[in-house]
Parts: C-alpha cells; structure tokens; sequence
C-alpha cells in the first residue's frame, strides 16, 4: 500500500466554480426540485419490484463492486464495460451531489458533463492491481472514513451557509464552494481506491486536486 500525491491521483475531480448570479428561486426550493432527479438516480443505483408477489424485476444493477472484485481476485481482469458503467453513473451521482450543494443551478444531466469533470484511470489489472487487496481495501479505507464524516458534517454546515449567501447575494461564497468540493473529491477518491477497485495507491489525506 502506497500513498500517492493528490495532483496525480488516479480518481480526479474539479467542479467549475460559478462566477455569476445563481438562481436564487432554484436555490429557495432546492430540495423540491432535486426530487425528480433523485429518483432517477436512486433507481439506476439500484432497485427491485415485485410483480405478483412472486417475481421480481430488477430496476437496475447500482455501482458494480462484488462482481469486479471477484473477477480482480481470480482473473486479474477488470472487464472495461464494467469501469465504464461505474464511471458514469459516480459522474452523475457526482453531478446530482452538486446541484444538491448548490454549487450549480443548472439541472442535473443523465450524461452531459456539465460543470462537474471527473476522471478516473482505467487500470491494468494484471499490472496496477493486488489481486488480494480488494479483499481488504474497505477496511485500510476506515481512517479515512471517519475523517470523511466529520468532513461532511462540516460540508453540510458551508452548504447550510452558502444557501443564505445565494437568496441575498446570489454567488456561492468562493472559500465554502471549494471546502465543499474539496470534500466531494476526497470521498470520491475513498470509493475510487475502496469500492470501484480502480487503483491500489491509497488515497491521499487532502483536499487538494
């Protein structure tokens, strides 16, 4: 297990910073309007019905974790449609967050990328990846974690304050807009290295992009 520096991590996120007016109606009512969105988030994560009260009818699969991890530990493969999915859908769950955090007024797409870039390396698996680490990688992942919940109690406080800021100014304080990406990228370099299996260089303690 290696630490590797924030700039050159394989799981890399930026979030434009909207240097104008922000709605302030889509701000007021942001929690309203998220909830179409949501839906269709929650349901592409991952969701059943019963039909009958005998069949049931997958809505659909959610981030694949299990599946790369075994495939990782027996066949040192990591299939490229399975990154593929994982890495759309964390840019749309990450672009969902955003609109949440106000940190754009612009609806969340299903796939444009809109003000939210990420990107993460496609590993070779046979090369990049410990083919027993992914057994443990949650548990190596719990420091950071912990320090993941006081970050995001704190996140919720900044997006708390930025949403007054928005209804009597209209911009999203620059130093709380930042903190709050910054939070957002390092919990997504976590579920990088822990549960999407991209890479085993462990996640950097930071902020920073």
């Amino acid at each position: 297990m290696t630490s590797h520096d924030a700039s050159t991590y394989p799981v890399r996120l930026a979030i434009d910073y909207p240097d104008r007016a922000l709605n302030r109606v889509s701000t007021l009512l942001r929690l309203i309007w998220i909830i179409p969105i949501a839906i269709v988030l929650g349901l592409v994560s991952g969701g059943s019905v019963w039909v009958g009260g005998t069949t049931e009818i997958v809505l659909a699969g959610g981030l694949l974790v299990l599946a790369p991890l075994l495939m990782i530990l027996f066949r040192q493969k990591y299939p490229r449609w399975w990154f593929d999915w994982n890495l759309a859908l964390t840019r749309f769950s990450t672009r969902v967050a955003a609109y949440l955090a106000l940190m754009d007024d612009r609806y969340p797409s299903t796939d444009d990328e809109q003000s939210v870039h990420l990107d993460i390396d496609y590993p070779d698996a046979q090369r990049d990846l410990n083919r027993f680490l992914p057994l443990v990688k949650w548990l190596l992942a719990v420091p950071h974690l912990v320090v993941l919940v006081f970050l995001g109690i704190g996140a919720v406080f900044a997006v708390i304050i930025a949403w007054f800021a928005i209804l009597f100014t209209g911009r999203y304080p620059r130093a709380l807009f930042h903190y709050v990406e910054g939070v957002i990228r390092w919990s997504t370099r976590v579920a990088g290295y822990a549960f999407l299996l991209v890479t085993d260089d462990y996640p950097p303690f930071s902020l920073r992009p």
